[in-house]
C-alpha cells in the first residue's frame, strides 16, 4: 500500500498515535498529552498507510529564531524503510528559515540525524522532570 502524508490534525486518532509511540518505542505518551503537544506545535507530519498512522513527528517553532524537531516515531515494521528519513526531511523543510533547528536524539541515533546536517551542540543543557531517568537513559551526564 502507498504511503500518504498529512500535515494537519484533522481526523487524528490520538489513541492510535499513543500506540505508535509505545511501539516505536518512544515511551508511554498518553493520547490526551499527544493531542496537547501536537496541537501546540507549529508543524506536524503524519505518514499514513490507508487510515493507519505508521509514522509521525512534530516541530515546535517561534517562526523566526528557533525550531525544535521532536517526537519522530515510526512503527517497528516500517523502520529501516526510509520512512523516518522522509518524516525528518519534511519537518526540516517545514522549519526552513529559522535561524536554528534543534533536537535531542535517543542515544545511539545521532548518526541518523547527522545525515540531515544536525551537529552536536557543545553548550546544550536541559532540566528533565526525572533527572535520574534522563541520566539512566543517556540523555544527560550525572551532576
Amino acid at each position: 500500500m502507498e504511503t500518504t502524508w498529512s500535515n494537519t490534525l484533522d481526523g487524528v486518532d490520538w489513541s492510535e498515535l499513543e500506540a505508535l509511540y509505545r511501539a516505536a518505542p518512544l515511551g508511554n505518551k498518553n493520547a490526551a498529552d499527544l493531542k496537547t503537544v501536537f496541537t501546540n506545535s507549529r508543524f506536524c507530519c503524519f505518514a499514513l498507510e490507508g487510515d493507519r498512522i505508521i509514522g509521525a513527528g512534530r516541530v515546535l517553532a517561534d517562526g523566526v529564531d528557533c525550531a525544535y524537531l521532536c517526537d519522530v516515531a515510526v512503527l517497528p515494521q516500517f523502520q529501516g524503510t526510509g520512512l523516518g528519513k522522509a518524516i525528518v526531511k519534511r519537518l526540516v523543510a517545514s522549519a526552513e528559515g529559522h535561524k536554528k533547528i534543534i533536537l535531542y536524539a535517543v542515544p545511539g541515533k545521532e548518526p541518523f540525524y547527522r545525515k540531515f546536517g544536525f551537529r552536536r551542540m557543545l553548550t546544550a543543557m536541559a532540566i528533565f522532570e526525572s533527572a535520574g531517568q534522563a541520566v539512566e537513559r543517556g540523555y544527560v551526564e550525572d551532576a
